[in-house]
């Protein structure tokens, strides 16, 4: 059976289909499985095992279509359900696999904070679609495949940073999902522990800021690594401390423990850190904690963050207990 699955983007997003996408190709026999997504997206899954055939979205979906429709689907798994998975569906007239996605519970939960989630997370949810096949959860989490000749070496980080470091993921998509600049620094300021700050091309600066506080203790490593050599710096971390961002979820992936620290967003969006029943036999504490503030009305104010706060306070990221995270951080180390 030939299967293609969609989902677009992003970064965090594709990680959370992994389950789905490996638990198709183990478990239906036979199984010949395509994956689509954004021409941008190419890295986030180059490497993964389970996919027999890639197709990338860039600006034509007309062409795009006309070359899905040769290759004759037995099913489409839609887990991205949006206008251009609709064309795609309706162009190639094949049975459809869509995935719940909660968009009435969303709207409920950040315009009125009315809470009706299934409190099914997003993989759960994800692998709901295929039980109709016979796909069941292997409980091995998420994947997220690093490619063999893509390594950081040891001389690629300070030496100071050789016996093991924190890893803080400090870039986010949307500004409510970012603790602030003085907030960051003050938590390397209390970390007694070598840190590397991991992030893009557009967190260069504000990670300079921050490694300003103790520039041998912290290493900026933002803009400097591509995806992969940042899940690799992931991947050698002691413990990974993020927002609410993809780099959470590679490090899930790769079964980091995980600070995850929460704004705009929220764990009651079912779309807290992910780990399988297998990989959480591997930790001796808990493999992730929740930071959220406590008492705040209007958290969370969206599904995806916004570029301010609606109240204009931002309490859900100026009230983090820094103090908090950093006796977490001893806890674990």
């Amino acid at each position: 059976m030939k299967f293609l699955v969609i989902r677009f983007s992003s970064i965090g997003d594709i990680v959370l289909t992994t389950p789905a996408i490996r638990c198709l190709k183990l478990q239906v026999p036979d199984a010949e499985v395509h994956f689509l997504t954004k021409q941008s997206m190419k890295a986030v899954t180059e490497a993964n095992p389970y996919i027999d055939k890639f197709y990338y979205f860039s600006h034509n979906l007309d062409a795009l279509i006309k070359d899905l429709q040769a290759e004759q689907y037995d099913y489409i798994i839609d887990l991205h359900k949006n206008f251009r998975t609709w064309r795609i569906k309706k162009a190639l007239k094949v049975p459809v696999l869509a995935y719940n996605k909660e968009v009435i519970e969303k709207v409920l939960l950040t315009r009125l904070h009315i809470n009706k989630m299934a409190g099914r997370h997003i993989v759960d949810r994800c692998l709901d679609t295929l039980a109709p096949l016979g796909v069941q959860n292997d409980g091995k989490g998420m994947d997220y495949f690093i490619p063999p000749h893509v390594r950081v070496k040891a001389e690629d980080l300070p030496l100071s940073h050789s016996a093991g470091f924190v890893a803080i993921v400090i870039g986010a998509s949307y500004y409510t999902k970012k603790l602030p600049v003085y907030k960051l620094r003050e938590l390397c300021a209390k970390l007694q522990y070598p840190i590397v700050l991991v992030g893009g091309k557009e967190d260069v600066k504000e990670g300079a800021e921050i490694a300003e506080v103790d520039p041998v203790k912290v290493y900026n490593a933002c803009g400097k690594f591509s995806l992969h050599e940042s899940a690799d710096i992931i991947r050698q971390s002691k413990i990974v401390i993020s927002h609410d961002t993809g780099m959470q979820y590679i490090a899930c992936a790769l079964n980091k423990p995980v600070l995850a620290i929460w704004g705009g967003t929220s764990p009651a969006l079912d779309v807290e850190p992910y780990y399988g029943t297998e990989q959480l036999l591997q930790h001796n504490k808990p493999a992730y904690h929740n930071f959220i503030v406590k008492g705040l009305a209007c958290q969370p104010c969206s599904n995806y963050g916004t570029k301010t706060c609606p109240r204009a306070h931002f309490k859900c990221m100026q009230e983090q207990d820094v103090d908090l995270i950093v006796r977490k951080v001893n806890e674990y180390l």
